[in-house]
């Protein structure tokens, strides 16, 4: 059994678990193949995102509608992804009218707090919701082979009412998500047969649904990113609940941002057991890499209750003076869940692509490059 130190848990709290270059040569596959030409490739992501955004509107009821790239940096929409500030968004000055009615700006990190106020803006009622082809900026991210600083996501958002702010929906909403990605597979083996084989195993029909509490008594001296490996080791696919609360070794799962999520409500295992936490995280094994993979981050929203607990816990109640944060205390814009389901990452494992840049157009450093073209993988440009 790994028994790394606690420094090496708190470490493993943020980012994406790769610390140099050296180890993702490591980790990248050799004598790989896409299954797929550049030119396959393209007009299979066309048809997987088409369908999966279909999908996804009809299983959880979504209007498709715009979401901003650029938001005000005094609106308190932006979110900083972790709540210990080391993931800072751009911030730029926009000099309006020769300076004379000025913005101070911010680029999107996510859409998160933006959607649950368009839920008020667009009128919707309990059981409607938005989805949006989100782009970000996240520019402290480790590039490797599944992070960039580019990032696409169908977030999505959508009015639940006060009694289903429970496990049970949330648990039933990450089924029919998960529902849509399976149908997605099979509808992309059938345009392109040559995704499907032995080499590369399709995901189980079912997710696995585990806390993070558990997950942490399975494997008490194992870091966060290695607790992962080792479930989906075990189980293909599962479903963590409960990431932001601190377990009992004195760490959180992951570390999350104290103002959308709830991941302080106290819940309650099959068995009986008290847990906390309405969120939670979609990973998977990706058979091309031989890691973990994560898909998708949601959960039902804070309300004025959890928003100031949570962030009493944080110490960031001054996120108190923000429009948005004063919206949820005082019920100006509605109860929701909510989430974001990373397009290029859903994309690059239905399509077994080795690296995120074999789907995405963005920047990456020129020692990434050397080492994907060394394992001839044909990263986009």
């Amino acid at each position: 059994m790994d028994t790394k130190p606690l420094d090496v848990k708190k470490n493993d709290l943020a980012g994406p678990g790769i610390g140099n270059y050296d180890e993702l040569k490591n980790v990248l596959p050799n004598n790989y193949k896409s299954l797929l030409t550049p030119r396959e490739t393209q007009l299979a992501i066309t048809e997987l995102k088409r369908f999966i955004e279909d999908g996804l509107s009809k299983e959880l009821n979504l209007m498709k509608v715009e979401v901003p790239l650029i938001v005000d940096d005094e609106s308190g929409f932006n979110d900083n992804l972790d709540r210990d500030g080391s993931r800072t968004p751009i911030e730029f000055h926009i000099n309006n009218d020769y300076n004379k009615h000025p913005i101070n700006a911010q680029v999107v990190q996510a859409a998160t707090k933006w959607k649950r106020f368009s839920l008020k803006e667009f009128d919707m009622q309990p059981g409607e919701g938005i989805i949006t082809d989100m782009r970000a900026v996240r520019k402290d991210y480790f590039l490797d082979h599944d992070h960039s600083a580019y990032v696409d996501q169908w977030d999505w958002e959508k009015v639940i009412k006060p009694e289903d702010r429970n496990l049970d929906y949330l648990t039933n909403t990450v089924k029919k998500i998960w529902r849509v990605i399976k149908v997605a597979e099979m509808y992309i083996q059938e345009k392109f047969p040559q995704l499907k084989t032995d080499k590369y195993p399709n995901l189980p029909e079912d997710l696995v649904f585990i806390h993070a509490e558990d997950l942490l008594d399975m494997y008490p001296n194992l870091p966060r990113k290695q607790r992962e490996t080792a479930i989906l080791q075990k189980y293909p696919a599962v479903f963590i609940y409960g990431i932001g609360w601190t377990l009992k070794d004195g760490y959180p799962h992951e570390l999350r941002a104290a103002d959308y999520d709830d991941w302080v409500t106290e819940t309650v295992s099959k068995d009986g057991r008290p847990m906390h936490g309405l969120n939670g995280d979609i990973l998977v094994w990706n058979p091309v890499t031989q890691r973990r993979h994560e898909l998708s981050s949601m959960g039902i929203r804070v309300n004025p209750e959890t928003l100031k607990l949570q962030l009493e816990m944080t110490n960031q109640l001054d996120f108190l003076n923000y429009p948005y944060h004063k919206m949820i205390m005082n019920n100006e814009i509605p109860l929701s869940i909510g989430g974001g389901i990373g397009q290029s990452r859903t994309v690059m494992h239905l399509l077994k692509k080795a690296h995120l840049g074999e789907v995405s157009v963005t920047v990456w450093p020129k020692v990434l490059k050397d080492i994907c073209k060394e394992k001839n993988i044909f990263v986009l440009e």
